[in-house]
Formats: structure tokens, sequence, C-alpha cells
């Protein structure tokens, strides 16, 4: 292996960890925009603020996790495990978090124009969906199972 590979390599699963640290903190910050009662104002577009700036910052990660990825894929000869059903499993998955921000980001727009119709309780259970993708993807790339 090149050195320029692990240093590529290091530099995905850094992004990819940042990326993903964003999306546990982003649909939390939807649980708290649920629970805030109607006549706090100021609570509201605090958070909606934050959510904004955080969409934005994990979608910035997102960018550089995928480009690393591919560079990865086609610059270092990673395509070789193409036929591998563990590679099309993380990619299904990758597509699915890739989704996932994409939901988040709209039920965030849904509180920007106060037509949210999910309760605190959904947006808890939606939480924890980054996790299981998070996990899903670790457990494909490290142990490489099928």
């Amino acid at each position: 292996m090149s050195s320029a590979y692990l240093w590529i390599k290091a530099f995905h699963i850094v992004f990819t960890a940042s990326w993903f640290a964003g999306l546990f903190y982003l649909p939390r910050i939807l649980v708290n925009l649920a629970m805030v009662p109607a006549d706090s104002h100021a609570e509201r577009e605090r958070l909606l603020l934050m959510g904004r700036k955080l969409d934005r910052f994990a979608t910035l990660l997102m960018v550089v996790a995928l480009a690393l990825g591919l560079w990865l894929w086609f610059g270092f000869g990673a395509a070789r495990f193409a036929g591998s059903g563990w590679l099309h499993a993380k990619l299904a998955l990758v597509a699915l978090v890739i989704g996932f921000q994409h939901m988040s980001r709209a039920h965030l727009r849904r509180f920007e124009s106060m037509a949210n119709q999910k309760s605190h309780r959904w947006f808890r259970v939606f939480n924890e969906v980054s996790v299981l993708l998070f996990i899903g993807i670790v457990v494909l790339a490290v142990v490489k199972p099928f």
C-alpha cells in the first residue's frame, strides 16, 4: 500500500466520521424543535439557525467524504472490490445516509415554514437511524462479512 493511499483513506475516515457527527446532532435539533412551546419564538429561531448551519456544515463534510471515497475507489484500485457483496451493501447504506440527510433537511424546512406534523417522540426514533447506518457501514468496511 502506498503512503498516499493511506493518507487518503485516513482523511476519508475523518471526514466520514465528522459528517456523521452532524447527522447524529441534526435530528437531535429536530427533537428539540418539536418540543418548543408555540410562544417561544427566540428558542425556535435559535434552534432553526443552529439546524441550518449544521446542515450546511454536514453537507460540506459529506461532499469531501464522498470525494475521498471516490478517489480511493478509482484512484487507488479499490474498484478491485467492486464484485464484493460487502462493498455493494456499504454503497447502498451510503445512499441511504445521503437520503437520511436530505430527509433531515426537509424536516428542518417544515419547521421553518411552521408545517411540522411530527412529534418529538417520532424525531427521537428518527434520531437513531443515523447511528444504525453508521454501525452498518463500519461493520461492512472493517469486517467485510461477504
